[in-house]
């Protein structure tokens, strides 16, 4: 609902959707800047209708008797909004890092639906089995966080100069306090950016094993990773422009950490669980 999404020309809704088509291959471009044309001849119908559905999913998770409907509908959308709304989240353009919010924020909605899908399952060792079970869910994770370490170190992810200019286009107009952080990780990143995409990616490495690990280390690489991406969110991501009335999401960084917190082991279950094959080896 801010203003500018219910403008026409190149500073309103349309105009940021044909910027994301810069840099794509043609055929994701020539997507992108169809979804744009429509958007501009009817900027404040169609706007006023993308941002009705969005309070329906809001609303219609909330209650229990339409929450799976409303989760399906928050899958499809987040993954037509990550196409059309977020140029693919910058895969084809290699700007994808999550440094930046890639692979794109919303397509953190559509994993986030799947693994809160309620079940009647079990939320051992984590909340996120319970929808589709351990494995899969251990498989989710591994791919998932393989991905984001190849993002960090694949294209402008380990440019000193690209990282830079990602925190210096996010400055303007932000309170003094959030950009006397921003100055700060910017030199930072411009001196030390591929050191801190290679530490990152190393970073996502670890939290993809840790569910293999005992629970008491998962834990530990969990924080770790939570605090990392709290700052992150501040100082790259600036709470995704929340502050400066130009935000139409809070980027990635909320939704990385509630991933990150649906994994969180609710037992010590993992440590027991090659105590608990032996014993049935033994009883074979």
């Amino acid at each position: 609902l801010q203003p500018f999404m219910f403008t026409k020309g190149a500073d309103g809704f349309s105009g940021m959707l044909r910027g994301l088509a810069d840099g794509n291959p043609g055929w994701v471009a020539d997507s992108i800047r169809w979804n744009a044309s429509i958007v501009a001849h009817q900027p404040i119908l169609t706007n006023a209708a993308f941002a009705g559905i969005q309070f329906l999913i809001a609303f219609g998770i909330v209650y229990r008797r339409t929450t799976t409907y409303a989760l399906g509908v928050s899958i499809a959308w987040s993954l037509n909004v990550w196409w059309f709304g977020e140029g693919a989240g910058g895969i084809f353009q290699g700007g994808a890092t999550p440094f930046g919010g890639g692979p794109g924020g919303v397509l953190f909605y559509a994993l986030l639906a799947i693994l809160l899908w309620p079940s009647d399952g079990t939320d051992q060792p984590f909340v996120a089995a319970k929808s589709v079970g351990v494995r899969a869910a251990k498989v989710i994770w591994i791919v998932w966080w393989a991905v984001l370490a190849l993002l960090s170190v694949v294209g402008a992810g380990r440019s000193p100069q690209a990282l830079h200019d990602l925190v210096d286009g996010m400055m303007d107009g932000e309170p003094g306090w959030l950009a006397h952080i921003d100055r700060v990780s910017e030199s930072f990143l411009l001196h030390h950016g591929t050191a801190a995409a290679i530490c990152l990616a190393g970073l996502c490495v670890a939290v993809a094993v840790s569910v293999l690990l005992p629970a008491r280390v998962m834990r530990v690489i969990l924080v770790i990773a939570i605090t990392v991406f709290v700052i992150i969110w501040f100082s790259v991501q600036n709470l995704g422009g929340i502050l400066v009335g130009g935000a139409t999401d809070p980027n990635s960084g909320p939704a990385v950490i509630l991933l990150l917190l649906l994994y969180w082991p609710r037992t010590d279950e993992q440590d027991l669980e090659p105590a608990v094959a032996m014993k049935q080896e033994v009883a074979l």
